[in-house]
């Protein structure tokens, strides 16, 4: 028979395990409609989304969650903090670089039209 400290605790680690449970569907999420902006912005598939969102992070020292936030915001005329707007372009230029499977032609004019959405 379980005794109620027993019960009282498992509700506690049950409750914090949602809790966890429920800050990662939202982190989920927000990460997928960066990658949507990337994906639309760089012209890019949603694997190099993923990748250029992952660069950008290890790249600046910033967050993954905190880079997906400000890229979601960034197109109704949410601020691209300076050191992302600087990391967006290369980003996208290193994932399209490793990618051999991806040929794309006028990849200088993306990455032009890319960086001045950035400013």
């Amino acid at each position: 028979m379980i005794e109620r400290g027993e019960h009282t605790d498992r509700v506690a680690v049950l409750q914090q395990e949602v809790e966890q449970l429920r800050s990662a569907v939202v982190s989920h999420a927000l990460i997928d409609q960066a990658i949507g902006v990337v994906v639309t912005v760089g012209g890019l598939r949603p694997e190099q989304g993923w990748e250029v969102l992952k660069h950008i992070s290890q790249h600046t020292n910033v967050k993954l969650r905190e880079v997906a936030r400000v890229l979601v915001q960034w197109p109704a005329g949410g601020p691209l903090p300076e050191v992302i707007r600087r990391a967006l372009p290369r980003a996208v230029d290193h994932v399209r670089r490793t990618d051999s499977d991806h040929s794309c032609g006028g990849e200088e004019d993306e990455e032009a039209v890319l960086r001045d959405r950035a400013s």
